[in-house]
């Protein structure tokens, strides 16, 4: 699994936006690995459709982050997930949790992934025939049976 994530911001009263990617390998998506789920330390801004906050106002004034951003892996199926999260306004422009945040959902994801791969392919193949007995109890009517189609 790769996940290649930048963030960006506009001069001024912006907020950043995380930009980021997360694909699956080819043997991750065969392995048909489910999907991994976690609660983020990326904190949701408040009011987070605005664009901007503006000096004092909500993570720029007295603020202390209530909800978090949630992060999965792709499906199996599609093996590759993009997303777009709008991350509060800092004055440092500094965002440790993002890479924390990664890295938390990469070791949950290996976790599922050693379990799986643990999970070998199989191919069972049986055959059964017409056993002794019943052999002995039809034959009489087979012998029969073609003797009189001669």
């Amino acid at each position: 699994m790769n996940i290649d994530w930048v963030i960006t911001k506009k001069r001024g009263n912006f907020r950043p936006v995380l930009q980021y990617t997360i694909k699956l390998s080819d043997f991750e998506r065969e392995l048909g690995m489910p999907m991994v789920r976690l609660q983020s330390y990326i904190p949701k801004p408040p009011e987070p459709s605005w664009e901007y906050c503006w000096p004092g106002q909500n993570e720029r004034g007295e603020w202390t982050p209530a909800e978090f951003h949630q992060l999965a892996t792709p499906a199996h199926k599609t093996g590759e997930a993009v997303d777009v999260l709008k991350l509060p306004w800092r004055e440092n422009g500094e965002y440790p949790e993002v890479e924390a945040s990664f890295q938390a959902l990469r070791e949950a994801f290996e976790l599922v992934l050693e379990e799986t791969t643990r999970s070998a392919p199989l191919r069972l193949c049986g055959c059964l025939e017409t056993s002794t007995q019943t052999r002995r109890v039809i034959a009489p009517a087979f012998a029969a049976e073609r003797l009189l189609r001669l």
